[in-house]
């Protein structure tokens, strides 16, 4: 165990290593662009955030706990550069975090995305990716409902996309997606994903596009002591419906037939299933206002070293009630179960998450903007002795100075 966990810590620090490296290439790409092109616009925007956060049970535990307060710092810095062709953009971040109370942690989230995209006549290159360092319970317990533990996890990804125009209503699609996770505990499993995806895209009418895309993914554990790989090929069909300018539909869906392998002591065991995935998702942008709703089902990789399975509604909406304050409102209800596998040896039981979130944001000032918010937390699994809630506020100001604009 002593051993596996200082291997954790090397790979921390290479991580660390790349974060600097990637931010180095990503200085070089900024001055390579701007020194190609005659019509260059940049721009950076600092800015430095405080807040103050309380939360009665920041672990989601139905045992005894205490409540937990705690701080944040956060540094950050918007960069963006436009040519004719490019586009560039990217948010560089940390949160330098502690708590005390019931859990008495300190640790530093860091975030280095980079979004690009490129054109040419018929074509448009992107790309998405980039590091983050963050905390499981602010990640992956939001995204799929599945309280892991209180850990840090490191995550690359690359996505790079290309698309081609064949005629003005036919274009052809591809992407590339490949994200490496780790996690700065023995406790759980790290994991890699890699897959891809191309197909066709077709505008119907003015107001009506379908998309007809096949896929493949690979999903496998790293240094597990229950190893697990899994690979789903499927085919999806979407279709994006504009009901007015305002309102916009969008429902897909489509099979995936999962393959998976476990190693237990005693061999292996072979699994294979045809799961159906699914979602809709609805926008309406108001003179004040935007509400969206949205549902899907999808299999996400967990730290748990397996596939689970989530069927994930949401609703969020905002409201600016005068130019310098904004009201905003997200709700999310997940049911989440395990897919073609075990959790360390065990059955993975199933679990339901909910979590309401208000918030109000003030511009106070030009360059001083204040935001209180609440979120509400409710769990529940199949074998845990009774549900766990838990009651969170924040206050943040946030100063953010003029941005400085460059161009070439």
């Amino acid at each position: 165990m002593h051993e596996r966990d200082g291997a954790r810590g090397r790979n921390h620090y290479r991580y660390v290593r790349g974060v600097g490296r990637f931010l180095v290439l990503l200085w070089l790409l900024e001055c390579t662009t701007a020194g190609q092109s005659e019509a260059a616009e940049w721009s950076l925007a600092p800015s430095i955030g405080a807040k103050g956060v309380y939360n009665s049970n920041l672990l989601l535990t139905p045992l005894p706990h205490h409540d937990t307060y705690g701080y944040w710092v956060t540094p950050a810095t918007e960069f963006s550069g436009k040519t004719e062709r490019l586009d560039v953009s990217s948010r560089l971040a940390a949160d330098i975090v502690g708590y005390f109370g019931g859990e008495d942690r300190q640790f530093t989230n860091v975030f280095a995305p980079l979004s690009v995209r490129y054109r040419t006549e018929k074509d448009l290159f992107g790309f998405h990716g980039g590091f983050t360092r963050d905390n499981t319970l602010l990640s992956e317990l939001q995204a799929t409902g599945v309280v892991l533990q209180f850990a840090q996890r490191n995550q690359w990804t690359f996505n790079p996309t290309w698309t081609r125009a064949v005629t003005e209503k036919l274009s052809l699609q591809s992407s590339v997606q490949l994200s490496d996770t780790t996690y700065e505990t023995a406790r759980l499993t790290d994991h890699r994903v890699v897959g891809g995806s191309g197909g066709l895209q077709y505008q119907l009418t003015e107001r009506d596009q379908i998309l007809l895309l096949g896929s493949y993914t690979d999903f496998r554990t790293k240094d597990s002591p229950f190893s697990f790989r899994a690979n789903f090929p499927g085919i999806n069909m979407s279709l994006t419906h504009a009901f007015d300018e305002s309102l916009t539909g969008t429902v897909y869906g489509g099979p995936r037939f999962l393959s998976s392998t476990t190693q237990i002591p005693a061999g292996s065991s072979d699994a294979n299933e045809t799961v159906w995935l699914a979602g809709a998702s609805m926008t309406k942008q108001f003179e004040r206002a935007m509400v969206q709703v949205t549902f899907a089902r999808d299999l996400s990789p967990s730290g748990f070293g397996l596939l689970i399975q989530t069927n994930r509604g949401e609703v969020s909406g905002t409201y600016g009630v005068s130019e310098t304050l904004a009201l905003g409102l997200n709700l999310v209800g997940m049911i989440t179960t395990g897919k073609a596998g075990t959790a360390i040896g065990a059955t993975f039981p199933e679990s339901r998450y909910v979590s309401v979130a208000p918030k109000l944001t003030w511009q106070f000032l030009e360059w001083w903007r204040a935001e209180v918010s609440y979120m509400y937390r409710w769990r529940d699994t199949d074998i845990a002795i009774s549900s766990a809630e838990s009651h969170g506020t924040t206050f943040m100001v946030t100063y953010s100075p003029a941005h400085l604009l460059f161009s070439h």
